[in-house]
């Protein structure tokens, strides 16, 4: 599987609970802020939810 670099570019602050949650899921706590996940369907169904708030960039 490749590998995918999520980075948070927008902030949290007054968003849905679900997208606050979201956020959490995979792993991002702050602004600018980047983890790394296997490009699975799980996970880009995720960053689909909060796609307006993150980065996506192929490893």
């Amino acid at each position: 599987m490749a590998k995918i670099k999520v980075t948070q570019v927008r902030s949290r602050i007054n968003r849905p609970r679900n997208q606050k949650l979201t956020l959490d899921a995979l792993g991002l706590k702050k602004n600018n802020q980047s983890v790394e996940h296997e490009d699975s369907p799980q996970i880009l169904g995720m960053i689909n939810k909060v796609k307006h708030l993150v980065k996506v960039d192929k490893v």
